[in-house]
């Protein structure tokens, strides 16, 4: 994914070359740190309101005492996409605890770091092939399964497996052996007329567009094992940067008929 040049950094627009980050701060020692991935369509951010919603329900999961009001996170994610001319493309929010000194447990004074960066909207292909991942596990007890922290190591290593292992992406299990999700987004079933998802309790991330999906589509909640996969009509992935359609799982094809993969698309495209 290419990169534009300006980017928001703490007080203001800086060139990446000009932007640093303390060598104490939390987000870059600890992964103490959230972050939102915005999609930028004909110049707007898309589902903006959404995102900053959930991003202020991560920080206050993890206690993040001094958090940039939602007007000041707006202004900064603009400023960033009108320095670099952004019309198609990608903002990341990055917002860590701070700097603080050694140890775990933070001061109570810590002055968050804030960074907007742009890139290019990447090239995907609409289907994709997964494999289940068998090196980690969906901690579905950890409330961390549920915000957008910085620490994605166990995702990492589940697309790794899925890359050496000749596919795309990954499908990750929680403890309990249900699914739960693709490495970077959610998860959709459609058997017959009837559309379901993973629960939240399932260690599932509660995405901008899953919310869409669930509030414009009749959409069941339920836990899904991976032998109810295998028959699935369809099966879909869904993330802030769109919708794809999984087309083969653990080297078995799967049905193609987007009936489900199109009103996704649809409510996606229909997002502003």
């Amino acid at each position: 994914m290419g990169d534009f040049d300006v980017c928001f950094c703490n007080d203001g627009l800086v060139s990446r070359a000009s932007a640093h980050v303390e060598l104490t701060d939390r987000g870059l020692t600890l992964g103490d740190a959230v972050f939102e991935t915005m999609r930028v369509r004909g110049g707007r951010v898309v589902d903006i309101d959404r995102h900053l919603e959930r991003l202020a329900a991560a920080c206050d999961c993890l206690g993040f005492l001094a958090v940039a009001d939602s007007q000041a996170l707006s202004a900064a994610l603009e400023s960033t996409r009108t320095a670099n001319a952004v019309v198609e493309g990608v903002l990341r929010l990055t917002l860590t605890r701070g700097c603080g000194g050694r140890g775990l447990a933070p001061a109570q004074d810590l002055r968050p770091t804030v960074i907007v960066t742009a890139s290019l909207l990447p090239v995907r292909s609409p289907g994709f092939r997964a494999v289940t991942a068998s090196v980690t596990r969906r901690n579905e007890q950890s409330p961390l399964s549920r915000i957008k922290s910085t620490g994605y190591l166990d995702n990492i290593l589940a697309l790794r497996e899925a890359l050496s292992r000749g596919a795309d992406d990954a499908l990750l299990l929680n403890t309990g052996g249900r699914v739960a999700c693709f490495s970077a987004a959610n998860l959709f079933t459609r058997l017959g007329s009837v559309v379901m998802t993973p629960p939240l309790a399932d260690g599932v991330m509660p995405g901008t567009v899953r919310r869409r999906m669930m509030e414009q589509l009749p959409v069941r909640e339920a836990s899904l094992t991976p032998a109810e996969l295998v028959l699935a009509d369809e099966i879909i992935a869904t993330n802030s940067l769109g919708v794809r359609q999984l087309v083969a799982l653990d080297g078995k094809a799967l049905s193609s008929e987007p009936i489900l993969f199109g009103q996704a698309q649809a409510i996606y495209d229909a997002l502003t």
